[in-house]
C-alpha cells in the first residue's frame, strides 16, 4: 500500500503528475531554494521512490517506519542531526506521512 500511496500522490516511474500533491511539493521546494529541487530532500527522495517502488521495501510502510530498515537509517540520522527529533517537514516525516496515505508535513 506505501508505494500505491506515493503513486497516487504523483510520484510516477513517468515522472511527477502535473496537478498533484507531488507537483505542488515540487513547487513549494523549488521556491524555497531558490529554483532547484535539493537532492536528498522530501521531493526528490519520493520521486526516486516512486520510480522504482521501493518506497515499502525501504522501509517506509503504511504501519510506520520498519526498524532495521533504510527508512530507520535516515530518521536516526535526521534525527541526530537535529538534536533529537525528526522535523515536521523534513525527508523523513514527510516521506512516512505519504507512505500512509497523508499530505506530507506541508
Amino acid at each position: 500500500m506505501a508505494d500505491q500511496n506515493v503513486h497516487n500522490a504523483g510520484f510516477t516511474s513517468s515522472g511527477i503528475t502535473g496537478g498533484s500533491l507531488a507537483s505542488s511539493m515540487m513547487s513549494h521546494e523549488a521556491r524555497a531554494s531558490g529554483g532547484g529541487v535539493p537532492s536528498g530532500g522530501p521531493t526528490s527522495t519520493l520521486q526516486g521512490m516512486g520510480a522504482k517502488g521501493t518506497t515499502h521495501s525501504s522501509g517506509f510502510t503504511s504501519s510506520g517506519i520498519s526498524g532495521g530498515s533504510k527508512a530507520s537509517g535516515m530518521m536516526s540520522r535526521e534525527a541526530t542531526s537535529h538534536g533529537g527529533g525528526v522535523p515536521r517537514g523534513g525527508t523523513t516525516s514527510t516521506v512516512q506521512s505519504i507512505s500512509m496515505g497523508g499530505k506530507g508535513g506541508r
